[in-house]
């Protein structure tokens, strides 16, 4: 199609344009400074992320159409909650060019969360959503064996997986996750690493966390790409996005 040929011209040019490559990181780093993530929400729960990656993220889950949204990293809900919306999308499309009525109590549609520490009033508004019907929670370390082994028993019910990371985000616990949440990725889907942003931002921005740059996301991502030639950096979505956390963090199976 024309348009389709226009929009991906301009997504090259655009991540080949310095100028607004420059100015795009500007507003990145003064934005993260000033907490700009934290002013959003998803029917009703904050989601701790930029609209920009929360765009990219329904184009890809309507492009996978996938059975199965695993996500580390709960915190709010709003992204288990973005998530269940979507998969709820899915099922409705689905119902109507069957020609049949939708049910949401037969959809096998699911979004599994894994946090180290889902807080009760948390924990409480997810279970009171009416998304909640699609939503599965563990609460335990996500590179913990005996989450992981939960997490794969759950996942090898399913065909279509695509796979979030946003919890920790030191170096060895981002690679300990890809080792072990990666591989549950369908082919042709996607394995998203979170705040890979790290590696681009000043050290002094984190003064009272445990990762920076050298020691993040990105640098994790880098590390198992070099074992892991079944994943490619889609960096068509960085360049469409500019404004992303999530810099080299769209990993693509191909094989």
């Amino acid at each position: 199609m024309i348009f389709d040929d226009e929009v991906k011209e301009r997504v090259a040019a655009n991540g080949q344009n310095k100028a607004l490559l420059k100015d795009t990181a500007e507003f990145i780093t003064t934005s993260i400074d000033a907490g700009y993530s934290y002013n959003f929400s998803w029917q009703g729960r904050p989601v701790i992320q930029y609209p920009q990656d929360m765009v990219a993220m329904q184009e890809l889950i309507w492009s996978i159409k996938p059975d199965l949204i695993i996500e580390t990293g709960i915190a709010h809900g709003g992204s288990l909650i973005f998530s269940a919306s979507m998969l709820a999308q899915l099922d409705i499309c689905d119902a109507i060019e069957a020609g049949t009525n939708f049910n949401p109590k037969e959809s096998r549609r699911k979004v599994l969360g894994i946090d180290i520490d889902i807080r009760a009033h948390n924990r409480a508004a997810i279970e009171a959503h009416p998304m909640y019907s699609r939503i599965q929670m563990i609460e335990g370390s996500s590179i913990a064996p005996e989450i992981i082994d939960q997490v794969k028993t759950i996942a090898s019910e399913y065909k279509r997986i695509l796979v979030c990371l946003d919890s920790n985000h030191t170096h060895d616990h981002v690679l300990a996750e890809l080792e072990a949440y990666a591989p549950l990725t369908s082919v042709g889907s996607y394995c998203v690493v979170f705040d890979t942003i790290v590696e681009d931002l000043p050290a002094d921005m984190f003064p009272d966390r445990s990762w920076g740059p050298g020691n993040n996301p990105k640098t994790a991502v880098w590390e198992y790409l070099k074992t892991h030639s079944e994943f490619e950096i889609d960096k068509d979505i960085q360049h469409k996005l500019l404004i992303t956390v999530a810099p080299d963090g769209y990993l693509k199976r191909v094989s």
